[in-house]
């Protein structure tokens, strides 16, 4: 007889803690949350049954200390974890040491994680399962020079990827020979701070594929289904800004290969849960691009075309049930589209933008879902993950849906930081995308980005000079009482606060008339464009510089961000050191 999980620790946070919760608490189910330092307050900590400190403030010193996870769940009693996405979601020994205790692992075996989690073993169990793959390489890269042989062999750009990792975390492209040595540091430096491992592997880039995913479901019992498609080829970076189910424009006879050959793939790993195996669709081919072990992010779209809660779903699962869904029986109704609103300046090249949301207006109606992680008062980390939440929109067809998709989106309210929804709403808004003519390299090679401009900050009236303004909540005192008020004030009058790393970031002077960006309307102050840790500094004082030369690399919300140079002329002096913590408007680089 399966038995059931009674208490549900979640090693993770955000939306994604908030998701699966509430599913736990419709199945009768308690549950408990760990936090940072930073997230004491968050609200997956205030949803919880029960929460637990984990200490410290990164990922690394928080939710990826297995040591400080494992004592949460001695303490709690939990009898099952879910994992969410990122952070250990797809770590075979995090898993087996969950396993050890005796603890449900609300996700695969460990050796299926060890097979798929790892890229170039996933090509290889593809290739067994009779499922093609993108060409590449089956072994780690080792140093620059493998990739010069790749490149002579297939030509370029080439795609280096975190062979442990996912959703475009610690991939980078390569466009010549002459930047492999860049781009590799790049992908091992990002694939380590994400997932702990800095092993890549290279493939051939397709020049514009669709990214086309299939959710499958295996039981302990050697069954396995797929429950539709998903079209998830509008990304910037190589992370999905949009996804919709099922894929459009795909034909039938496609649509069913690609799902059969998914089901092979999982099965031939003694797949066990929700699993998520990606393809690159072109031309009409399909080729296997990775497997995802774990829930995705865009899960949300398959449960409003199916009716299923796939959380459910993964927790009968775990607890040893079969699965009681056919093949045949599978029905997808209608279509559904989400857009992932994230905590990014897309008028800046989506740029991250923590900090603290001072207004938010969620919109709602028929066929409305938001699956957010944040409410008002609460503050974005430089330090984790910058999606702020999901919205989702179901409709008759895909036409009316993203009609409905239009229509939340100018509901929306979020004020305190910048969003993507700008982007959003001009990608929707297309010709592309009605006639499903868009690709994974669509937004940022076919797209106009400064199209993508932020409408919550008003112009001064009457002033000359058009300087936009920003929302900030300022404490005032009166006659002894404390009192929040919120003032619109230019953007270069003023830093954001601080997010989380007060007293670790140095006072630096903002230059005069920055608009915090790097070289703020060409001036030669290169000022922080967002909070963030300094990776890596380009070049030194007396250096010559040109417009748009990369100058030195801020990692913030766990994404590389090149600061360029906005002005031509010659380094005077470089104020910021690598591995230094530094505060939006901090001035990094003066050219003279």
């Amino acid at each position: 007889m399966p038995k059931p999980i009674t208490k549900v620790l979640v090693a993770n946070r955000g939306e994604i803690a908030v998701r699966v919760m509430r599913t736990c608490r419709e199945l009768g189910i308690a549950t408990v949350a760990v936090y940072s330092e930073l997230d004491r307050n968050a609200l997956h900590v205030r949803f919880a049954d029960e929460a637990y400190a984990l200490g410290g403030q990164t990922a690394a010193e928080s939710y990826l200390n297995i040591e400080a996870i494992l004592d949460a769940i001695r303490q709690s009693g939990a009898d099952g974890v879910h994992p969410g996405y990122g952070f250990f979601s797809e770590n075979a020994d995090f898993a087996q040491a969950i396993s050890d205790l005796g603890v449900a692992w609300i996700g695969p075996p460990s050796a299926s994680i060890v097979v798929m989690g790892d890229k170039i073993s996933s090509r290889i169990a593809a290739a067994a399962a009779g499922v093609e793959s993108v060409p590449g390489t089956t072994e780690m890269i080792s140093n620059v020079a493998e990739i010069h042989a790749f490149g002579a062999q297939f030509g370029y750009p080439i795609a280096i990827k975190a062979a442990y990792g996912g959703g475009g975390r610690g991939m980078k492209v390569v466009p010549s020979e002459s930047e492999a040595a860049a781009c590799l540091e790049s992908a091992q430096r990002e694939s380590t701070a994400y997932f702990g491992r800095d092993e890549c592997y290279m493939e051939r880039y397709l020049t514009r594929p669709r990214h086309i995913e299939l959710q499958v479901f295996c039981d302990q019992h050697g069954n396995g289904i797929y429950l539709g498609d998903r079209d998830c080829s509008t990304q910037r970076r190589h992370q999905k800004l949009i996804e919709e189910a099922p894929a459009p424009a795909l034909p039938a006879e496609t649509r069913v290969a690609m799902g059969e050959a998914a089901v092979k793939v999982a099965l031939a790993c003694g797949y066990v849960g929700a699993g998520t195996v990606e393809m690159l669709y072109q031309d009409g081919d399909f080729f296997f691009l990775e497997m995802n072990t774990r829930l995705q992010v865009e899960h949300c779209v398959t449960e409003e075309v199916t009716g299923l809660d796939l959380v459910a779903l993964q927790i009968r699962v775990a607890q040893g049930e079969k699965l009681t869904i056919k093949q045949n029986k599978v029905v997808c109704n209608g279509h559904a589209i989400e857009v992932r609103i994230n905590a990014e300046d897309s008028a800046k090249g989506f740029m991250p933008s923590p900090g603290t949301i001072t207004r938010l207006r969620i919109p709602s109606g028929p066929g409305v879902r938001w699956d957010g992680g944040y409410e008002e008062g609460d503050t974005i980390s430089q330090y984790y993950d910058n999606l702020v939440g999901k919205l989702i929109v179901w409709a008759p067809d895909r036409d009316r849906a993203i009609k409905r998709i239009l229509r939340a989106l100018d509901e929306f309210e979020i004020v305190g930081v910048k969003t993507t929804i700008p982007a959003h709403r001009v990608l929707l808004a297309t010709d592309d995308f009605a006639s499903a003519n868009h690709s994974t390299k669509w937004v940022e090679d076919e797209i106009d980005n400064s199209l993508f401009i932020n409408p919550d900050a008003p112009v001064v009236s009457g002033d000359d000079t058009g300087e936009r303004l920003i929302e900030r909540s300022m404490p005032v005192e009166v006659n002894g009482k404390r009192f929040s008020v919120k003032v619109w004030v230019p953007e270069g009058a003023m830093s954001a606060p601080s997010v989380g790393g007060a007293g670790n970031a140095k006072a630096r002077p903002r230059a005069a008339g920055s608009s915090g960006g790097a070289g703020g309307s060409g001036s030669g102050t290169v000022a922080a464009p967002m909070q963030g840790t300094i990776l890596k500094i380009l070049v030194e004082a007396g250096d010559a510089v040109e417009i748009g030369q990369n100058l030195l690399v801020l990692e913030a919300m766990k994404m590389e961000n090149n600061i360029a140079a906005e002005k031509t002329g010659t380094v005077k002096e470089v104020l910021a050191n690598v591995g230094e913590s530094v505060g939006a408007g901090d001035t990094l680089i003066v050219i003279e």
